[in-house]
């Protein structure tokens, strides 16, 4: 291998991770800028989890479908069910509640629920560093879900942060619980059987919604921003995370989701969807120092809690 196709595979895989989180980041504000005036949540779940079934079926045009053991098939139905069904929907409803800004942030903890996580089921341990640090984000994601109930916060809603918070729960449990099954399959497999079991629950729920939606009354701005949500938040974005792992360390991985915050609130800012508070900022912080804590404790080992799944 010549030493610029050397740089290249090395480049490659953090160019996907920044591309990626910066496809999610852009999640907060479109969503909350889409549902639930122009288009009614579970509307939005429902077609967005059938077009990605759609996209997960387009790699059998060149790839032969890989067979499943039949021990796994429970497994991957509770895989759909926790992170295609139950993630995209608090996710769609909560930013439909809530804050942009505080949606990007408190998703922020995954890292450390999945610590959280691999200590109860004994997969890792607690040193003085993580724990230092688990106490720091829980608290910083704490108070950020709390600033609902402020009237400053004419965005925000405690509830909405609540629906942002469990989605997170949901996502770490997908990470730790499945690891090893989703570990086993090629990511194509993986992503076609959670995303087309999420669209058959999903569809009859949300097929009167889909069709009761008033699409002449949408602006072309708000057409853009609906395709762009059924589209690209979820199937290429996880294409791309997988790729990377498999050459980059989850550490690395992890850091790069601190962008999302960084652009969410740049892009809600700029669109006039929100405002950055003085406590919220604070709070990020806190997060983000927490979160720094557990990572540095990870260094010498060369392990860290997985990355986020959208």
């Amino acid at each position: 291998m010549t030493p610029q196709s050397r740089l290249s595979t090395s480049v490659k895989p953090h160019i996907a991770l920044i591309v990626c989180n910066i496809v999610w980041a852009m999640d907060y504000p479109f969503y909350n800028l889409v549902l639930p005036r122009w288009v009614d949540p579970i509307a939005m779940v429902s077609g967005s989890l059938a077009v990605t079934a759609l996209f997960s079926l387009v790699p059998l045009l060149w790839q032969r479908g890989e067979r499943i053991d039949r021990r796994d098939i429970p497994k991957m139905i509770g895989a759909a069910l926790l992170v295609g069904v139950m993630r995209k929907t608090l996710i769609m409803y909560g930013l439909s509640k809530t804050s942009p800004i505080d949606g990007s942030i408190i998703d922020t903890i995954v890292p450390l629920l999945v610590l959280l996580l691999s200590v109860i089921l004994g997969i890792d341990r607690f040193t003085r560093l993580k724990v230092a640090g688990l106490v720091l984000g829980m608290g910083g994601a704490i108070a950020v879900v709390l600033t609902g109930v402020s009237a400053s916060h004419t965005h925000s809603h405690l509830w909405g942060n609540v629906m942002i918070f469990l989605a997170a729960c949901a996502t770490s449990v997908y990470m730790v619980w499945f690891k090893r099954v989703v570990a086993k399959y090629n990511v194509t497999t993986v992503l076609r059987w959670i995303y087309c079991i999420s669209a058959v629950v999903m569809l009859p729920f949300g097929f009167r919604a889909i069709l009761h939606t008033d699409y002449a009354a949408m602006t072309i701005p708000i057409v853009l921003a609906s395709l762009f949500v059924l589209t690209l938040p979820t199937y290429l974005p996880n294409l791309m995370l997988n790729y990377a792992l498999k050459t980059v360390q989850p550490t690395v991985s992890s850091i790069y989701t601190y962008l999302q915050p960084v652009i969410a609130i740049a892009l809600s800012v700029a669109m006039g969807l929100d405002r950055l508070h003085w406590d919220t900022a604070l709070f990020a912080v806190v997060i983000f120092v927490g979160v720094g804590l557990v990572l540095r404790s990870y260094l010498v080992r060369r392990d860290a809690p997985g990355s986020r799944v959208h």
